[in-house]
């Protein structure tokens, strides 16, 4: 169905499960049944994993049941398709923690479409393990964890990051140019919630300085990844890429220009998917609705 204009009213209903004739007709039925109206519908089959995924957009066209209800009623349609769902209210804005190191580029551009209205998100801190970033967050008016760490105390570094986590009740950590690599414990914990935006178009140059081995190849286009963090170094499902055709002509300096573009453009647009409850993860990769 075509993408309508959202209400504050509006619910999204995300649901998963084996690939089965009567699944939409069920869903529809059942929110027909409680006078609810689809304003918009998405769904996928992926024929080679016999799997189904679909996210329905609704809002009430009569007497609806409050959410509990629905949640409620709509088991028994689950446990029959055998399906993993979520229900969420549209206007709810997930929290998010951002965590990020020195460099910023991604954090302002996270923080200026923040306040502009333009990321559905309710903004909760910024967690860093180094102190650069501190007077750009304090003026943003949003607490600032500073985190230290070394090799020697990573493990007791990464449970105060977890600590924070719980204590704020975070929905979403974004890995905004945060240059440590998470522990598989911690990887473990944080699944299906904490999106990182990988300064390469995956596959990548690995190590340090990226843009300078990619203009040492001479490579024709550059680009970033948004993905979803996992135990696999750089290879979690992939949420969003983006890319810029380059030439001979361009520095080491202008790469790094163009790529960090890259990155805040392609991590947003994560943010805002993941948001909205568009992306389904889908083994090792995604599916993501209606962007």
């Amino acid at each position: 169905m075509t993408r309508l204009s959202k209400s504050a009213d509006d619910f999204v209903l995300v649901v998963k499960c084996p690939d089965r004739k009567g699944v939409v007709a069920a869903v529809s039925g059942f929110l027909a049944d409680n006078d609810a109206s689809i304003v918009e519908s998405n769904h996928f089959n992926d024929a080679i994993a016999d799997e189904f995924y679909m996210r329905t957009v609704f809002r009430a066209d009569g007497p609806m049941p409050p959410k509990a209800d629905l949640e409620r009623g709509f088991e028994l349609i689950a446990r029959r398709f055998d399906m993993q769902w979520s229900l969420h209210a549209a206007a709810a804005k997930p929290r998010v923690l951002i965590a990020v190191s020195k460099f910023g580029h991604c954090l302002y551009d996270l923080l200026h479409r923040w306040r502009s209205g333009q990321l559905p998100v309710e903004i909760v801190g910024v967690m860093s393990n180094h102190d650069d970033m501190r007077s750009f967050t304090e003026w943003n008016g949003l607490p600032f964890h500073h985190l230290p760490v070394t090799k020697d105390t990573k493990a007791a570094q990464e449970e105060q990051f977890i600590a924070l986590v719980d204590a704020l009740h975070v929905d979403l950590v974004v890995l905004a140019r945060y240059m440590q690599i998470l522990s598989p414990q911690l990887c473990a914990q944080l699944a299906g919630r904490c999106i990182n935006i990988h300064h390469s178009f995956l596959p990548s140059f690995k190590g340090a300085k990226p843009y300078h081995q990619a203009f040492d190849r001479g490579v024709k286009i550059i680009g970033a990844t948004a993905h979803y963090v996992t135990t696999d170094l750089d290879e979690g499902p992939i949420i969003e890429q983006g890319v810029q055709r380059v030439d001979h002509g361009h520095t080491p300096d202008d790469l790094v220009k163009i790529g960090q573009d890259i990155e805040c453009s392609v991590l947003a647009r994560a943010v805002v998917w993941h948001a909205e409850h568009r992306i389904l993860i889908n083994g090792v990769k995604t599916v993501v609705f209606g962007h």
